[in-house]
């Protein structure tokens, strides 16, 4: 009791200490964050100054400055697009595959690796998972099209088997499901990392008191492994939902073509044409900024959501 009584007057001081003095009081954990908060500095802030180019028509040789002034100009000019509905669409489709059959999975991988008792195994397990994830997408799509190209080993099996061919890299009908696969494969083992680290705060003393009231895996992976890891599921679809907007440039710039660009063309590849290869950057950063505000939305009704459910949430 005494205890308590003389550690909360000590925490009420040091709250009212002013902010540069506590700073410096704990200068060197401060310090520890220096490098990533100039990182995010350097490329997440300063790049907003160029946000003006949206409502300007960009000069390239006139300089940013000296462009004049065009308002909402190339907003209207994208949303006013045949390629609208068509990119809209396909974008939000996409990513929300990749969130209904790719968010459970790194949750399902770490429930049933947490279950392993065998070290040996679980490491190889773990190495093998997680090693797509270093791949890069320009690596990894490599990989993916020896495999299922019209030349490659999988049609080769089937023609020797005498099975017709499966053109998966040209058609409309299999290119989506083949990007959610695909994407699926490289990342669940690292995004199990985290759900790992969830398992093992739970208090072992819970499976056993489970036991002893003869409750079953399933039961046990119900009522306290679920239940335990509930918050940092709840995080890890806050920061999915917010990234709605994102479908994987990178792996569709590197496999899609022009016979499955009506169901694979994202605004990322839109913003990659227009702003990149046609110089159009004015429309370009529009069409970016545009969707970094639906994200923004996004991510802040669903914290909101959260929140109000009284479940965890970032902020």
């Amino acid at each position: 009791m005494a205890l308590v009584k003389t550690a909360r007057p000590m925490v009420v001081k040091e709250a009212k200490q002013p902010l540069l003095k506590r700073m410096w009081k704990w200068r060197y954990i401060y310090l520890f964050i220096l490098p990533t908060l100039i990182y995010f500095f350097i490329f997440s802030y300063i790049p907003y100054y160029g946000l003006q180019i949206a409502f300007k028509d960009f000069k390239l040789f006139s300089g940013m400055d000296a462009s004049p002034w065009v308002g909402l100009q190339y907003f209207e000019e994208f949303f006013n697009s045949p390629d609208f509905g068509r990119l809209l669409k396909n974008t939000l489709l996409i990513s929300t595959y990749r969130i209904i059959f790719g968010f459970p999975m790194p949750i399902i991988f770490a429930l049933l690796l947490n279950e392993v008792r065998h070290t040996l195994y679980k490491r190889s397990i773990q190495t093998i998972t997680y090693f797509p994830n270093f791949l890069s997408w320009v690596v990894y799509a490599g990989i993916i099209v020896v495999f299922i190209a019209p030349s490659g080993v999988l049609n080769s099996v089937l023609k020797s088997l005498g099975m017709k061919e499966i053109q998966i890299l040209t058609s409309a009908s299999y290119f989506v499901p083949m990007l959610i696969v695909t994407d699926i494969l490289k990342g669940f083992g690292f995004g199990a990392i985290i759900y790992l680290a969830a398992l093992a705060n739970i208090d072992p003393q819970l499976y056993e008191a489970a036991v002893m009231d003869g409750a079953g895996k399933l039961r046990q992976v119900w009522h306290i492994t679920l239940p335990g890891i509930r918050s940092t599921i709840v995080v890890m679809l806050i920061l999915s939902l917010g990234g709605l907007m994102n479908a994987g440039f990178d792996q569709i710039f590197q496999l899609y073509n022009a016979s499955v660009q009506d169901v694979s063309d994202i605004i990322d590849t839109f913003v990659y044409r227009i702003g990149l290869q046609s110089a159009q950057y004015s429309l370009g950063t529009a069409v970016g900024l545009f969707k970094g505000v639906i994200g923004f939305i996004l991510i802040f009704t669903a914290n909101s959501i959260v929140r109000r459910t009284g479940e965890y949430s970032i902020w």
